[in-house]
């Protein structure tokens, strides 16, 4: 295979670890994690806004975020994830990775900024600002999927790449917890500072006025990790690969890599002449056969996924009040509550969602990417019927921490599982014209999946009683039957996962079939089709 391969592209898979490898880890890992702070710390913050702005007089309970208002705030950051998913995954094909790397940072540091800043004379003013601007910065968002894990499996060696482009994933995990540890640290300041009494006590002291600035700080503060690393986002050369398969300059490619990998590397135009006349399309029959299937795959796999992961950690603070782990809303003030949330979300996330990126990063490159992801799909679906089937046994104050721990265990297996192998996969598949596309393409699904997850979840977990929904909500199917329903979409995804090729151990144009004539690459993929499983 390193006879038809491009000497750069080889010195690069056949690289030993270095220091840049892990300085482009941190330089893609900080965009991830302030994608996930952004995205997740809204579930933070949501049951204050209701409050503040929806706060009914005389009424037996704090204010709530009308069913359509809680909709849009959790759901818009998604929509504009998807939508910047395909737009930048498709540019970064056109113009190259690095060229729209800093425009997706930049966008975040504003908009996150911008949301804390949501003004208006009205609750409905307020809400229709901070979706505004949370609708941009998902977009920016949704562009640093593709590019961060093109970026990262175009920069590294083939024999730990896996682990490399998982640990910019496994940066999601520590975005969570901060989100966590954030409005812990703020919303103890603060309650320290102004005491309030409980809602039930004085409904209108419960919600001091400064609890204003609590949600403000919360969201403002995923600006500051971005805006650190935007500086070296723009001293990054451009991916060897883009350069040389794409933009067809070997020269460039060539002294771009000789820098970074500190040795002399020659230039092979005649080669790049050669790799220019297999060029194909997305839509074409070509691009189909080879790698219809697998787009297939990494596209379903995904949105399956995201349906059970973003509902259940979006909606972690209905799942523990309705199991009674945190207190009813009226026995606190409005601050005290937001500590609750923040200490529930955040000790799910110390046990059960950081060490399962970790365990992904650490064995990755030993046991492959399609065993991981299906048993991580596997055992979400255990795990997540064992809570719903005794669903009512685990609401007794006693079996508590039993709830907790299963409910931990299906984040732990989520992320030692499909939530990193989807995010891998797609990046390593794909030939180098469309791996950013492919990608995107492959991401937005999962975003798909994420807002059928936020909005119908948001609807389906209500009570079927009518007198026991949260107000302004139409009775739903319960949380019991909630967790079946997702328990069932993980097992779809241990089905879907038999589509998804294993790339372990295989250079980026060895698994696309980049350097391969075409009958070759078609007896393989048959010979693959066949058996999906590495032996």
């Amino acid at each position: 295979m390193a006879g038809n391969q491009l000497g750069v592209l080889n010195a690069l898979d056949v690289a030993k670890t270095q220091w840049y490898h892990f300085t482009a880890i941190i330089i893609a890992g900080m965009g991830f994690f302030t994608d996930a702070y952004d995205l997740f710390s809204i579930s933070l913050v949501t049951k204050l806004l209701g409050r503040i702005y929806y706060h009914v007089e005389g009424a037996e309970k704090p204010g709530n975020l009308p069913p359509n208002v809680a909709a849009a705030v959790n759901g818009v950051a998604f929509c504009g994830t998807l939508a910047g998913q395909l737009f930048f995954g498709w540019l970064g094909d056109k113009l190259g990775r690095k060229r729209v790397y800093g425009l997706t940072l930049m966008l975040m540091v504003i908009c996150s900024i911008a949301s804390g800043l949501s003004f208006g004379h009205s609750a409905k003013g307020v809400m229709a600002t901070l979706c505004f601007f949370r609708f941009w910065l998902g977009f920016g968002i949704g562009g640093d999927y593709p590019l961060s894990a093109t970026i990262m499996s175009e920069y590294a060696n083939k024999r730990t790449r896996g682990a490399f482009i998982a640990a910019v994933f496994a940066m999601q995990g520590f975005g969570i917890l901060t989100g966590g540890i954030v409005a812990l640290t703020v919303s103890t300041a603060f309650d320290h500072a102004y005491h309030a009494p409980s809602y039930e006590t004085n409904p209108v002291a419960s919600t001091v006025p400064e609890a204003d600035y609590v949600w403000r700080i919360i969201l403002m503060f995923g600006s500051v990790p971005a805006a650190m690393t935007y500086y070296w986002r723009m001293k990054m050369p451009e991916t060897a690969r883009y350069t040389a398969l794409v933009a067809k300059n070997a020269k460039q490619a060539a002294s771009d890599m000789s820098k970074v990998l500190q040795v002399d590397l020659l230039a092979e135009e005649n080669k790049v002449e050669h790799e220019s006349s297999k060029s194909f399309g997305l839509f074409t029959k070509k691009f189909a056969r080879r790698h219809g299937l697998h787009l297939l795959g990494t596209s379903v796999c995904w949105f399956l996924l995201d349906i059970g992961y973003y509902s259940s950690n979006l909606f972690q603070k209905d799942i523990f009040t309705s199991i009674g782990w945190i207190p009813p809303a009226k026995t606190m003030n409005a601050i005290h509550e937001v500590y609750l949330v923040a200490r529930a979300q955040t000790l799910i996330a110390l046990c059960g969602t950081v060490p399962g990126y970790w365990f992904t990063v650490a064995l990755i490159d030993y046991i492959g990417r399609f065993a991981i992801q299906l048993m991580g799909f596997f055992f979400m679906t255990v795990f997540m019927f064992a809570l719903a089937i005794p669903y009512h046994h685990w609401k007794n104050k006693s079996n508590r921490i039993g709830f907790l721990v299963m409910y931990s265990l299906t984040f732990f297996f989520a992320n030692f599982g499909p939530n990193a192998t989807t995010f891998v996969v797609p990046a390593e598949i794909f030939p180098a014209r469309l791996r950013s596309t492919c990608h995107g393409i492959s991401a937005a699904a999962g975003k798909a999946g994420a807002i059928v997850g936020a909005f119908g979840f948001l609807y389906a977990a209500q009570s079927t009683n009518p007198t026991e929904t949260d107000a302004g909500y139409p009775p739903g199917i319960g949380v019991k039957k909630s967790l079946m329903v997702l328990g069932g979409v993980n097992f779809l995804g241990v089905l879907f996962t038999l589509l998804v090729p294993e790339a372990k151990g295989k250079s980026l144009e060895e698994i696309s079939g980049e350097n391969e004539d075409e009958d070759v690459v078609h007896d393989q993929q048959q010979a693959s089709s066949v058996r999906t499983v590495p032996q």
